[in-house]
């Protein structure tokens, strides 16, 4: 009341004071109900991002399995050594306090001697070179760090009995840009490894073994092309959050299975919150939400026909043969094998490729699938179009057409259209057409072909899809090169009708696509879809998702040819592998009776100069009830016959041994095959 009653007074200065002094209050309590009512939000939002880190936890990438449940490609558990910063603060901090005594000693020391030496105080600019600065305080922190940093490493290299060394500047970055993660110092530890790092009771201070799920490909090169390769991508995908302080390593399909099936073999990353100081040190973690897993994807492949084909096919010319094996289930279109090389190993991607590494992948261009994304001309692999195109135009089968000697080399035939003429590696004679394409006669299937008329061609090998892409999603799919029937009317001689029914330009193919057409002649004229994929599951066996199947035997087209062709088609394949002066006996295999057609395509520069070749074997089996293609193609072989043929002998034989061994593991099938 006292207060009041001397503000009644007519005391101006006591009233202005007054006035003042309330101002100040409500210019106070106005600022505080601002911060704590108005701004609270953004204050406590602002609060949440200095404090916690948010993570990126990659989700485990499902498996690739082959038919019969075999892992092609899995995450396994990798156990790193890692450094975890925050446990090592305290004693950070004291190396740092006692190098910066004695800094501030030793600068102390010099200054006194500096003056000592001028007999007089120095100024203030003198004496800047001997303040400890923050520079100084900085310098220090980072060596006191790595000098922390690097006994802890010794300790561990003591404990691994191995050299090890600290990677100062990696070191330097991770500090100042993951603080919160723990360091990495060793990577994918050996049995061994962990052993010696566990035999003691208690590890060094701040070093724990860390475990994080890595891809593996237990079978190293086997089936590379088909599986594909993965590269380094942390990024979000579609259904997941955007932002992340940091992101665990993650990685996507580029190729292969891995990519065309990434959504489904990546699942869903999850995420975690780290709570850190001031400092940025973590102090406590928290999962938001774990991560999904992945799903398996099962392929068509048989592991043990797929490494049969790869030696066989190896056994050219090792890891530097250039070359495709395709092995087909003709009544299925189930791709049992899928070779291609040279190959690569995908792990390599994995761990982080070297220079070595990638200078022979591009040396020899391992990356590319030959089996589906490289395109060649069939040479004879051809013929067997062809000649259903002349059946079915009325070629009668025994009819004798006869092959004239090359005046430049009597012992070949050969057959002259227009201005130009045809070399013939068979002998002259006559031909009827079991012994035309058990001898692979050019001069008897440009005849016939000529006959039949390009068009007929054309259209046959539109109805097995020559040039269109097969289906697979590998991302490495080449349609190849089919001439159109609007060709015909435009730019086409009667040499290229000759060039068409040997199997050169304009055809080119894809092993796969070869497979696709020995299917069909083998399965009475079913052109397949191929399918590699068998279907997509849970890597958990009790989960209520049910699988999703891939149907098999999928009709693309039909040859629309006779039974008859087809039975005369395939009796001849049967003598190109069982006659004695046949081209392709060095396939024969004692237990199943097999029928084929061989093919040598020259390929040639621009000036028309040939500077390598094109070998293939073609085939089905067995005989009487087909059930399997195998084509065969190397690059610079000596012939068809000569160097694909005894490789699809050897896969044969292994078809062979895998069917004993299905019907001794299964007395049911024994008793009805």
């Amino acid at each position: 009341m006292f207060i009041f009653d001397q503000l009644r007074t007519d005391d101006a200065h006591l009233r202005a004071v007054a006035v003042t002094v309330l101002a100040g209050l409500g210019i106070l309590l106005g600022g505080l109900w601002w911060v704590q009512v108005v701004s609270a939000d953004e204050y406590r939002t602002r609060l949440e991002r200095q404090s916690f880190r948010t993570v990126r936890i990659p989700a485990v990438r499902g498996q690739i399995l082959d038919r019969n449940g075999r892992a092609l490609a899995e995450s396994r558990p990798t156990y790193n050594i890692s450094l975890y910063c925050e446990e090592l603060h305290d004693t950070f901090d004291a190396v740092y306090a006692e190098k910066a005594t004695r800094a501030r000693a030793t600068l102390k020391l010099a200054l006194q001697e500096r003056e000592n030496q001028l007999h007089r105080k120095l100024t203030k600019a003198e004496r800047r070179p001997f303040l400890f600065t923050a520079a100084h305080r900085n310098a220090l922190r980072r060596e006191a760090r790595c000098e922390v940093a690097s006994n802890v490493v010794a300790q561990v290299s003591q404990r691994l009995r191995q050299p090890l060394s600290l990677a100062v500047t990696n070191f330097e970055q991770h500090y100042q840009k993951r603080l919160a993660l723990p360091y990495p110092l060793l990577t994918d530890l050996t049995p061994a490894q962990i052993a010696r790092f566990e035999e003691q009771s208690t590890s060094p201070l701040g070093v724990d073994l860390e475990i994080l799920p890595t891809r593996c490909y237990p079978y190293g090169t086997t089936a590379t092309h088909a599986l594909g390769h993965l590269l380094r991508d942390d990024s979000s995908v579609e259904g997941e959050e955007a932002f992340f302080s940091y992101r665990l390593p993650d990685y996507r399909g580029v190729v292969g299975i891995e990519y065309g099936f990434d959504k489904e073999l990546r699942g869903v990353a999850g995420a975690k919150s780290v709570l850190v100081n001031n400092v940025g040190y973590r102090q406590t973690e928290n999962i938001w939400s774990p991560a999904a897993p992945g799903r398996n994807v099962v392929l068509t492949l048989d592991l043990a026909v797929q490494q049969a084909a790869e030696r066989a096919l190896q056994g050219v010319a090792g890891s530097a043969t250039r070359g495709a094996v395709v092995v087909m289930d003709v009544w299925t279109g189930d791709l049992l094998a899928l070779v291609s090389s040279p190959t690569l190993d995908p792990n390599w991607y994995v761990r982080g490729i070297t220079h070595e590494q990638w200078r022979r992948i591009t040396e020899l261009n391992a990356e590319k699938n030959r089996a589906t994304f490289e395109n060649y001309m069939p040479g004879s692999v051809f013929k067997t179009v062809v000649g259903m195109a002349a059946l079915e135009s009325g070629l009668n089968p025994e009819e004798i057409i006869h092959v004239e000697p090359n005046p430049a080399q009597p012992a070949k035939g050969h057959k002259r259209v227009g201005k130009r003429t045809f070399k013939d590696l068979a002998p002259p004679g006559d031909y009827n057409f079991r012994r035309a394409l058990k001898l692979s006669s050019n001069s008897y299937f440009i005849t016939c072909g000529l006959r039949a008329g390009p068009e007929r061609i054309i259209r046959l090998g539109q109805r097995l899809h020559f040039g269109e892409r097969s289906g697979l999603p590998t991302r490495q799919d080449a349609p190849g090169q089919f001439p159109s029937l609007q060709r015909l009317r435009t730019d086409w001689s009667d040499g290229n009708t000759g060039n068409l029914c040997i199997g050169q330009d304009p055809v080119w193919v894809t092993p796969l696509q070869i497979a696709v057409l020995t299917a069909a002649i083998a399965n009475d004229g079913i052109v397949l879809w191929p399918r590699l994929v068998d279907r997509i599951e849970s890597v958990d066996p009790a989960s209520p998702q049910p699988p999703q199947v891939f149907p098999r035997g999928r009709v693309r087209d039909h040859l629309g040819v006779s039974t008859r062709t087809l039975r005369i088609l395939r009796d001849a394949m049967l003598a190109n592998v069982e006659d004695a002066d046949a081209t392709g006996r060095g396939a024969a295999v004692p237990g199943i009776r097999i029928g084929g057609k061989t093919g040598t395509a020259q390929v040639q520069d621009a000036r028309n100069v040939k500077i390598g070749q094109t070998t293939w074997f073609a085939s089905f089996a067995p005989y009487e009830q087909p059930r399997y293609a195998v084509v065969v193609m190397v690059e610079n072989g000596v012939s068809g016959g000569t160097t694909c043929a005894p490789i699809a002998g050897k896969i044969y034989s292994a078809l062979l041994d895998r069917e004993r061994a299905q019907l001794a593991s299964s007395p049911a099938l024994a008793r009805n095959p």
